[in-house]
């Protein structure tokens, strides 16, 4: 199986959340350091897995990223059908 760079980045920086998640949100910008991900690629990448509720946002100074689903229960497909990987 051949991945493109956004359904990789896509599974890290979800993988990333799942790792750090413990119970407060992650925020992109932390992913973007440890993953050594472009900040605005992470946000093109979110904004589609958080319609494709994957994801969740939470607003706010703490504000970041959660899963939606324990990771347990997040297919790889369902992250590559929602960032457009075939």
């Amino acid at each position: 199986m051949k991945l493109s760079s956004k359904g990789r980045y896509a599974v890290m920086a979800l993988a990333d959340i799942a790792r750090f998640n413990s119970v407060n949100p992650v925020s992109l910008r932390d992913i973007s350091l440890r993953q050594s991900i472009s900040l605005d690629y992470l946000e093109q990448i979110f904004l589609k897995l958080k319609k494709n509720n994957i994801v969740k946002s939470i607003r706010g100074n703490q504000g970041g990223y959660i899963l939606n689903k324990s990771p347990n229960d997040i297919k790889l497909t369902n992250i590559f059908q929602a960032v457009d990987e075939k």
